[in-house]
């Protein structure tokens, strides 16, 4: 292959995978498009084999972590975990919309904090549908709350997003440094998204909801479950405490969690195992690998270079840029190749502590603005198709214009 011809094939590869992701064109799995872009570029000579094979074992901590919160949801929902949690917040609604809306809020800010924004949309997200169906309510302003809260409140702690591992990879900050950091930001993320999406369908939780769903113990597998998350979350919380892996820990939490609920019911694990969103795994590894490439470019160190020289004159400012255009290229190639591009870039210059943060906060929280700007916010859209509701990109975006800019502000200026 000719020298002058790797860009070319580089910049169409990042094509072919962006184009997967955003449109999944005849409905091929977004997955299947990241390992033919992936794949372009050792069979071309363009990345040699062995810097594949590097870019893509970068990403084991990630893969542990990601299959360790996959079983983990998908056991919780099998044992009725969600659809319980769901129930509850209808029940103590006592047939008010608002503190319905209220309590939906609240539980998926609690489920995405412990166990990641993509059980929010994967499991909460059905749950929540069938409660506003019992309750026969329009379920929309509820499923809304579900996803912009499964990226405004991905950045409380590091195992709230996949995302978080991916920004930071070994320098991951340990939790009280990271509590010190994003405490605040966080907070003024998660009010301002509420506080907006409350305004914005005022109308619709204003109508009395018709029944409530009568009361449903939860079964002995949905308590151990709860057991189970309960159990990661301290571990998890520990691990980053002492700067462990976090990957490891959750891989490890979630495996005794599945063992204990198929021990206890005598039963199989392969149903769960069968249900977990595999594909997620080789389409993280492609990403790394078109990042690999995309360095290769030297647009990554220049970018790097140019904020290393803004942030040594101004952090403020290098904060402000590093949130905003990490936020807007996220809506524009989804946030996990961003969030991989951000990586690198903190890799390649001496960055100050709050330029990494914003840069973090930019690709946790910036996805809020498009449907396909988070795999988060894609798993809902899917989660909804299934239930037979649609939203498409520019009702979304009409919400999201409004959600995404003051939560943004708010948490860059608390930063």
């Amino acid at each position: 292959m000719l020298p002058s011809l790797a860009p070319v094939i580089i910049w169409a590869a990042v094509a072919i995978a962006t184009a997967g992701l955003l449109l999944r064109p005849f409905r091929i799995p977004e997955f299947v498009w990241a390992l033919i872009a992936a794949a372009l570029l050792p069979l071309t000579g363009t990345v040699s084999v062995p810097a594949t094979v590097r870019a893509v074992a970068e990403g084991g901590d990630v893969y542990l972590f990601l299959v360790g919160m996959m079983v983990l949801a998908e056991l919780a929902r099998r044992e009725g975990l969600f659809d319980w949690l769901a129930l509850f917040a209808i029940r103590h609604a006592r047939g008010s919309g608002r503190r319905l809306f209220d309590l939906v809020f609240l539980v998926g800010t609690m489920v995405t904090v412990f166990l990641s924004n993509d059980a929010t949309a994967v499991v909460l997200t059905p749950a929540v549908y069938a409660a506003c169906k019992a309750a026969r309510t329009n379920p929309l302003p509820y499923l809304f709350a579900c996803a912009f809260i499964a990226n405004a409140a991905s950045f409380v702690l590091p195992i709230s997003n996949p995302a978080n591992l991916v920004v930071f990879g070994e320098h991951m900050p340990p939790l009280p440094q990271w509590l010190a950091q994003f405490t605040l930001p966080s907070l003024a993320a998660i009010g301002a998204t509420y506080l907006v999406l409350r305004w914005v369908h005022r109308r619709e939780i204003a109508q009395p909801l018709i029944t409530t769903p009568a009361h449903r113990p939860l079964s002995d597998g949905g308590r151990f479950s709860a057991f189970g998350v309960l159990f990661t979350g301290a571990v998890l919380l520990a691990t980053s405490a002492l700067g462990g892996p976090l990957g490891l820990m959750t891989f490890c939490a979630g495996a005794l969690s599945l063992a204990a609920v198929c021990l206890r019911r005598r039963c199989s694990p392969l149903p769960v195992l069968r249900n977990v969103s595999w594909g997620v795994l080789p389409l993280v590894a492609g990403l790394f690998v078109l990042v690999e490439a995309v360095a290769q470019t030297g647009i990554i160190q220049s970018a790097a270079s140019a904020l290393e020289a803004i942030a040594h004159g101004s952090p403020h400012q290098a904060g402000w840029i590093a949130g905003t255009t990490a936020a807007a290229l996220s809506n524009l190639a989804n946030n996990l190749p961003v969030g991989l591009a951000s990586g690198s870039l903190g890799q390649m210059a001496e960055l100050p502590a709050q330029t990494r943060a914003a840069l973090l906060i930019g690709v946790d929280l910036g996805p809020n603005l498009s449907v396909t700007g988070s795999l988060a916010t894609m798993l809902w859209l899917v989660a909804l198709r299934r239930e037979g509701e649609h939203v498409s990109a520019l009702d979304f975006l009409r919400v999201g214009a409004l959600v995404m800019p003051p939560a943004l502000i708010g948490a860059l200026l608390l930063l």
